[in-house]
């Protein structure tokens, strides 16, 4: 196991398990049952952190029945829907072990490999990524615009980002910690993962069909998550259109120089309405382009600027009062 940590509380779990949840209900003991039995056979205190993030089916009240069936399970009850990026930062704030898996409601994340996991970690690795191996019941676009997605990803930030690997992920105590002093309101948590380092390890799984229900992910939001993480993480958007603005002001140049020369030998010609249409037209569209560019960087920083909390708890059930003193004090919450 790596390194002396440090982490509230002194009766504190060797292991928390960290599940977001939005509409979850369905699933919600499915996923109980199958950690239960798995946390339990690997021998180590354990807590189960599931946040409900302003869920409007009965997610609340089957997590408040687990909860009294077991201690085990803590509840955050979110004031509203914050997100999922944001839901798993809050279960990350109130972890007390001293390493922490995030893992999805739906089951497409095994939680059968969790004991690969810690043996990782017990060999010194301080991250252990769970990458997908294969994507069952997911559809040719999709792993498509995934695949897509990382490459463009790899291309425009300096960070290594691993690809096919989502929020699923052993997290030891002192990289959690360098995580938790990450205040930023805009969290792309899976190039956050990769931003603090540390030693890493990489386990491959083949990721199941969801057990129930129906993804909340649909392509806009998945779009919009994909912004998040290329301007969270790349400046590279802005540079590219100043150089595009560079090359047209540079053939403008050269094209009125063209028009000067040819004028002053072949004489004066009226030009044709078609081609001033066009070159209006597409000046005027780079130009909206790049204000759109510009736009999604200044939404970020307006929305840090203002320096509101990042998420609201409604209700916790289960954590002792340090663990609540210890989130409460993290930078931005």
């Amino acid at each position: 196991m790596s390194g002396a940590v440090s982490r509230p509380g002194a009766d504190s779990p060797a292991l928390s398990v960290v599940v977001p949840m939005y509409n979850e209900a369905t699933n919600a003991i499915a996923l109980y049952d199958r950690l239960h039995a798995v946390l339990e056979a690997t021998g180590e205190r354990w807590e189960l952190i599931c946040v409900n993030d302003g869920s409007r089916d009965e997610t609340l009240m089957v997590l408040t029945a687990l909860h009294q069936r077991d201690t085990r399970v803590r509840v955050i009850d979110l004031a509203r829907n914050f997100g999922k990026e944001v839901a798993l930062s809050a279960g990350l704030d109130h972890a007390s072990g001293d390493a922490v898996i995030p893992i999805d409601a739906d089951l497409q994340d095994p939680p059968e490999l969790i004991p690969e996991l810690l043996r990782c970690w017990k060999e010194g690795a301080e991250v252990v990524n769970a990458t997908r191996r294969s994507r069952d019941g997911e559809s040719w676009f999709k792993k498509t615009t995934a695949n897509l997605f990382y490459y463009v990803l790899e291309k425009v930030t300096r960070i290594p980002i691993p690809r096919n690997t989502g929020d699923f992920r052993l997290i030891s105590r002192p990289a959690l910690q360098a995580l938790q002093r990450m205040p930023e309101r805009s969290r792309f948590m899976k190039g956050m993962f990769a931003w603090v380092g540390f030693r890493q390890a990489t386990v491959l799984f083949d990721r199941a069909p969801r057990h129930t229900g129906a993804t909340k992910w649909n392509y806009w939001r998945l779009w919009n998550l994909a912004l998040e993480g290329v301007t969270s993480f790349s400046s590279l958007p802005l540079r590219i259109w100043s150089y595009l603005g560079l090359g047209v002001a540079i053939f403008a140049f050269l094209y009125m120089m063209f028009l000067m020369v040819r004028t002053l030998i072949f004489g004066i010609d009226v030009p044709g309405y078609a081609s001033l249409m066009v070159v209006v037209l597409f000046i005027g569209g780079i130009q909206l382009i790049g204000l759109g560019v510009l736009g999604e960087y200044l939404a970020r920083i307006f929305e840090e600027v203002k320096a509101r909390p990042l998420y609201v708890v409604r209700e916790r059930l289960g954590f002792s009062q340090d663990a609540v003193d210890h989130a409460e004090t993290l930078p931005g919450r």
